[in-house]
C-alpha cells in the first residue's frame, strides 16, 4: 500500500520540478521578447527581471500581459507561442502549489 506521506512527497517533487520548467520558460520568454520588442522588454524590465534589484510592479505587469493574454495581438508567432507555454506552466503549477497545500492540511489533520 501506497503512503500518504511519500504520495505527499512525490507530489511536492512533481511540482518543485514544474517550478523549475516555468522558470526557465519565462527566462526564454524573455529572451525572446528583447530581440522582438525590446520596448516591451523595457516596459517589464526584462534585464533585471530575475535580479535584487528588480522592480516587482514591472514585474507583475509581465504577468498580467499573460494572464489576460494581451500577447495574442502580437506580430511575432514566437513570442505568442513562448506566451502561451508560460502562461499554462503557470495555470500547472499554481494548480499543483494548491494540492501541495491541500494534501499539507490534510497531512497534518489525519496524522
Amino acid at each position: 500500500m501506497i503512503s500518504t506521506v511519500s504520495l505527499f512527497w512525490a507530489l511536492c517533487v512533481v511540482c518543485v520540478i514544474n517550478m523549475a520548467r516555468y522558470y526557465s520558460s519565462l527566462r526564454a520568454l524573455l529572451v525572446v521578447l528583447r530581440g522582438c520588442d525590446p520596448l516591451l522588454y523595457q516596459y517589464v524590465d526584462g534585464g533585471g527581471f530575475f535580479t535584487s534589484h528588480g522592480q516587482p510592479s514591472k514585474q507583475v505587469r509581465l504577468i498580467g500581459y499573460i494572464w489576460a493574454q494581451r500577447y495574442l495581438d502580437h506580430h511575432d508567432d514566437e513570442f505568442i507561442r513562448r506566451c502561451q507555454r508560460v502562461r499554462g506552466q503557470f495555470i500547472l503549477t499554481s494548480a499543483l502549489c494548491g494540492l501541495v497545500a491541500i494534501g499539507l492540511i490534510g497531512l497534518a489533520i489525519w496524522h
